[in-house]
Parts: structure tokens; C-alpha cells; sequence
């Protein structure tokens, strides 16, 4: 799990600021594309769950939720936020479970931080292995558009009482690799502690992620764009976010 380890200091801080925030964003997408196809108490499989506010969203629903991710501290915060959801500690890209599973779902960029298109196939290999027949995956990716202009040369801070976080966001044309370097300090037990999180992503080609999905045998794959103006729609160039949603 060391692949991993890196969230763990963030855990707490993703929690507050991030967990709930791709919510207004992701529910009607789901509720479009997947929800509305499955019946009450069928399995979905939260996959890179994080603290767990989109499982405890859709165990609230009705369904039986599972949710993974590689961060031990991550899953804390999602067995606080979700106490009717199972959650499991496995690598995403190498993993078995105990079910089968309707759907599985990935959000909020989560499989941006898997570095290299075999890791990503390995993930997609995992995915397809627990799913039923005719089960539906949906995820989402940054593209090179949404790096260049949100990512890029980016910096900002949080300051909150106890704690404050000084972020800078890089991204390399070259490499397609994002950073996300955070700075955070924390008051507890009576003194300022620091925690510095340097965390990667990689910008992966839609063509190259088909293709990947493709040679796991997804034969049926629909790829959408995505902007906050707009919400989704046919995939453009400018496009700064990329779904995905296939059927085994």
C-alpha cells in the first residue's frame, strides 16, 4: 500500500475542503447515465472512494454500496461519513472483491493519479473482472485543456482557525504530468504541526484511454465532455474534463 501513503497526511484536510465539492456535479451525471437504469438495493462499486461522501450519497439512494480506495486515513474519514457503506483498503489497480457489482464508478479525477497507461489498464482489468454481465463504469479525467488552464502555474491558500493550506499547481506539457504541492499546518494538542503533500496526475489521451478500454473488452464505450456552462456534451478539443461510460 506505500503507493498510497502519500494521501494519507491530506486525508483529513480533503475531507473539509474537497470531498463533497464534485457532489453538485457528479449526482445528475449518475442520475442521467446509470441511476436510472438500476434498481434499488443493486451494487455499485465506489471506486478510489476517498472520505466517502459520494457512497454514503448513494447508499442514502437505496443502494448497496462498496466502496476502495489505498488510503488507510481516507477510509477512515469514509467509514465516519458512511457508516452503512463496506469499505475495503486495495490497490485500484489490482483487486478482487467479494461481489459482483451493477456499476462501478470513479470520480473527481481519481484515476488521473494512476501515472501510466498499463497501470490504467491494469485498473480497467480489475474493474471488468467484478462486474456482472451487462454492468455499466463510469469515470471522469482531467484532459490537457482542464490542466493547461485550471492547473497550470496555479497557487491558493485556505486559512481556517487551526488550520491553514497553501496550495501551487504545476502541470509539464512535456511529461503530461500535473503537481499538486500543498503546504498545510494543523493546531492540535496545544501546537502548529506541518504536513507537506506533493501529489501527481497524469494526463492521459482520450484515444489512448479507448483504446485501453477497448483491449480489456469494453466493446461498448461512450466519451463525453464536460464544462460547468454547458454540463455534458459531445467532446471537443477545448473540453477540460472527459467521461467515460461503457457496458461490458
Amino acid at each position: 500500500m506505500s503507493f498510497y501513503s502519500a494521501y494519507d497526511p491530506f486525508a483529513w484536510i480533503y475531507n473539509q475542503h474537497w470531498g463533497n465539492s464534485f457532489l453538485p456535479t457528479i449526482l445528475p451525471i449518475l442520475d442521467n447515465l446509470i441511476l436510472g437504469r438500476l434498481k434499488k438495493n443493486t451494487r455499485i462499486l465506489d471506486l478510489c472512494c476517498g472520505t466517502g461522501q459520494l457512497s454514503q450519497k448513494l447508499n442514502a439512494l437505496g443502494y448497496r454500496v462498496t466502496g476502495i480506495d489505498g488510503s488507510s486515513a481516507m477510509l477512515k474519514y469514509a467509514r465516519e461519513n458512511a457508516p452503512g457503506v463496506e469499505f475495503f483498503q486495495k490497490d485500484a489497480r489490482d483487486f478482487k472483491l467479494p461481489h459482483k457489482y451493477h456499476a462501478v464508478v470513479s470520480t473527481f479525477d481519481s484515476l488521473n493519479h494512476v501515472m501510466t497507461l498499463r497501470e490504467l489498464t491494469e485498473v480497467f482489468h480489475s474493474v471488468y473482472r467484478v462486474l456482472r454481465p451487462g454492468g455499466l463504469f463510469l469515470f471522469d479525467l482531467n484532459t490537457e485543456p482542464g490542466y493547461l488552464y485550471e492547473w497550470s502555474g496555479s497557487h491558493f491558500t485556505i486559512v481556517e482557525e487551526g488550520h491553514v493550506c497553501v496550495v501551487e499547481n504545476t502541470y509539464s506539457p512535456s511529461r503530461r504530468v500535473a503537481t499538486f504541492d500543498a503546504t498545510i499546518f494543523r493546531y492540535t494538542d496545544g501546537g502548529w504541526y506541518r504536513n507537506d503533500v506533493i501529489l501527481y496526475q497524469k494526463c492521459h489521451s482520450p484515444a489512448r484511454v479507448r483504446s485501453a478500454l477497448k483491449s480489456v473488452g469494453f466493446a461498448d464505450i461512450e466519451v463525453f465532455g464536460f464544462d460547468l456552462q454547458s454540463g455534458v456534451r459531445p467532446l471537443t478539443k477545448e473540453m477540460r474534463r472527459v467521461f467515460f461510460f461503457c457496458h461490458n
